[in-house]
């Protein structure tokens, strides 16, 4: 071999799905020979965990910079020349970067493999050059034999080494390079200072800062206290601000000539004291303060104009807009549009919406369809219970209450009595209701307890039928319960007003008889009250023309009579109640019936009563307070709109509301109880417009 030129290490790296490893050579140079050997290899398998290839190849080169500070510590030789090689252009990238950050799993190897080594000793090598590809795939033995693991790649045993001129570039959208954002900063003047008003809310803190700032300008102490005379310096000067930017025009002309007539502000005989303008106006001579005679004017608009206002309007308790006015000019200062500009601070002023802003209403909804459409007498109906009412078993005094339903289209009534309010009893009675009048098809009822207990009840008993009879079941038998809103009693005012007439039938009788009436009594005069009910006539347009058709009634659909007439005289037999065709008399009176209904009672329900123009909807966010009828207005609740229900027609009519009551705990702390409930528009106040 004869003597040694050089000592070279070679270390070489490379990762697969299965593991990653590095090999390293130590390659000896003569001066007639070369010669090459493997002197360590180490392997790993890949983790459980699923990791990138571009970071197991990275986490392979770490081993390798590791093996080649272990390699020159152990070795007694002198290594004149060191190579590192890899067939992942991405790591070589990463190695060679100056410029772009890292995140921390690149970051940390690669600041190690730039501790010990140098990037310019690493390389690129294809990978079927790369032995290091046999130890993170694996060998069987004879492949291992006949391979170059030992011996190192052919290109180690040629007397110089060509390293190939290769400058790797981060890849475009590398996940492992951190995203940099460049911000820019544009610094603007601002040549309105009021505008920075709008972080004050409150007049006196502007005229501290501005008081403040004024003492500092001085060369005043910054712990020096404000005095009166101060803050009427700082009001000025922020009076003068407002005005600079409102009347500028104004304050030029006035400055060597007057206002022409048709100026809005001609009338108030303008004029300009201390760079001030106030009103001139015809109390020059009086003994008044400056102030009083010469008010300061002020545009409409503006943070100054603004926080004036509400300075003064919260010094009245939020009075209306005639004392706000008064208190404005008992300050010194004369507003343009005054009246408008009080009355649009008040009605966007909390405090006063909280007190006497009316609760949120709109447009009157359209009719559903079960009461502009003919249907069997109660397939769709309304209910709800009333009383209670008083009777006697022995000595034994009871309460009893009435069930109504009314038949939405043909506005019929059926009354049921009820024991007590129980949902059992209540269930009872719509078994006697069902028996009598049919299958319903739908009942639509208020929240009260008894009718929420019975839809449970009633929704689990279905749960336990068999699937084959299900539905049969219900077309014979059940029907869908639709609840209203809480607290939403004109939502069911088809029914709820038959409640008032059943009492008004029902008080005239009962007083009659105090005292006296058992259950069966009373049953018996709730039917009674109902066979007078149901002969009312739906329409009154032509009940005083003697020439028109007799008025319709509900009774007409129920029994094709208008009232129960007494028998007529006359002998009567079975056979007559079999005459030929009689099917066709029945179709044709309830043909009538409906034909009627169309022209002379729907048309009467055709216009809204009240609420005709559509208003602004309850949006999600708006803070709220919820109308309670046995509460006081400044007790109730404060709550935030979770959810809105749009109707057809896109407007609001319900909403849900989270509220919040704040009582005290048993170590003295508030705590917190919140609750979600719906409630109509028509209970709702709104205090913070979500926009």
């Amino acid at each position: 071999m004869g003597k040694v030129q050089r000592t070279e290490l070679h270390h070489f790296s490379d990762a697969s799905t299965h593991g990653y490893g590095q090999c390293s050579y130590i390659r000896v140079v003569g001066e007639d020979k070369v010669h090459c050997s493997l002197v360590m290899g180490k392997a790993r398998v890949a983790p459980t965990k699923v990791v990138t290839i571009p970071r197991l190849e990275l986490t392979a080169a770490v081993v390798s910079a590791a093996v080649s500070s272990m390699l020159k510590e152990e070795l007694e030789l002198k290594i004149d020349q060191e190579y590192f090689w890899t067939d992942s252009q991405v790591v070589l990238g990463y190695i060679n970067n100056e410029a772009r950050r890292f995140h921390i799993f690149v970051a940390n190897r690669v600041q190690r493999i730039r501790e010990m080594t140098d990037p310019a000793q690493w390389h690129y090598i294809n990978t079927d050059q790369n032995p290091a590809d046999h130890s993170s795939r694996g060998l069987k033995v004879a492949e291992l034999i006949s391979s170059d693991w030992l011996t190192g790649p052919k290109f180690l045993w040629e007397r110089e080494i060509v390293a190939p001129k290769l400058v790797p570039q981060l890849l475009l959208g590398d996940p492992e390079v951190k995203v940099t954002q460049a911000l820019q900063t544009n610094v603007t003047e601002e040549k309105n200072f009021t505008n920075r008003l709008k972080q004050f809310s409150k007049w006196h803190t502007a005229l501290n800062v501005i008081a403040r700032i004024q003492h500092l300008a001085k060369g005043a102490k910054a712990a020096e206290p404000l005095n009166v005379e101060d803050r009427r310096k700082a009001s000025l000067a922020l009076v003068k601000l407002a005005q600079n930017d409102a009347f500028e025009d104004e304050m030029q002309i006035l400055s060597h000539d007057k206002l022409p007539k048709s100026h809005q502000l001609y009338q108030l005989n303008p004029i300009i004291l201390d760079g001030v303008l106030r009103v001139g106006g015809r109390l020059k001579n009086a003994s008044l303060p400056l102030d009083l005679k010469h008010p300061v004017i002020l545009p409409k608009d503006g943070e100054v104009t603004r926080l004036i206002v509400d300075y003064c309007h919260e010094k009245t308790q939020h009075q209306g807009r005639g004392q706000t006015l008064n208190e404005l000019r008992a300050n010194g200062y004369w507003v343009l549009s005054g009246s408008k500009v009080v009355a649009n601070h008040i009605k966007q002023c909390v405090t006063c919406r909280r007190a006497r802003r009316p609760t949120e209403t709109q447009k009157m909804a359209d009719l559903p369809a079960d009461r502009v459409n003919p249907s069997p007498p109660f397939s769709f109906c309304g209910m709800d219970c009333f009383g209670p009412f008083y009777s006697k078993q022995g000595r034994k005094e009871s309460k009893r209450y009435g069930l109504v339903f009314t038949c939405l289209s043909s506005r019929a009534v059926h009354i049921e009595m009820l024991e007590d309010l129980t949902t059992d009893a209540f269930i009872n009675a719509l078994r006697c209701f069902i028996a009598i009048r049919g299958a319903v098809r739908q009942i639509r009822s208020d929240q009260g307890t008894n009718f929420v207990g019975a839809k449970n009840e009633l929704a689990k008993a279905l749960k336990e039928l068999d699937q084959d009879r299900l539905t049969g079941f219900l077309a014979e038998k059940q029907c869908d319960f639709i609840m209203n809103v809480p607290d939403a009693s004109h939502m069911g005012g088809v029914w709820e007003r038959q409640i008032r007439t059943i009492r008004s039938v029902l008080n005239c009788v009962l007083s009659q008889s105090t005292g006296r009436i058992d259950d069966a009594s009373l049953r018996t005069f709730f039917y009674e009250a109902m066979s007078i009910i149901n002969s009312r006539p739906l329409t009154t347009n032509n009940i005083n023309d003697p020439k028109s058709l007799e008025p319709l009634t509900p009774n007409h659909l129920l029994t094709m009579k208008g009232s129960v007439p007494l028998p007529p005289p006359g002998k009567f037999v079975a056979e007559d109640l079999y005459a030929r065709k009689r099917w066709r008399r029945v179709q044709y009176l309830t043909e009538q019936f409906w034909s009627r209904w169309r022209k002379e009672y729907l048309g009467n329900i055709t216009l809204r009563q009240r609420w005709h123009s559509p208003r602004r909807n309850v949006k999600i966010g708006d803070i709220v307070i919820v109308k309670e009828e046995e509460v006081p207005r400044n007790e109730w609740r404060l709550g935030r709109v979770l959810d809105v229900c749009k109707d057809q027609d896109e407007l609001v009519r319900k909403a849900t509301v989270q509220l919040g009551s704040r009582k005290l705990g048993k170590a003295g702390q508030n705590v917190m109880n919140t609750s979600i409930l719906e409630r109509p528009i028509h209970k709702l106040v709104v205090l913070v417009e979500n926009n």
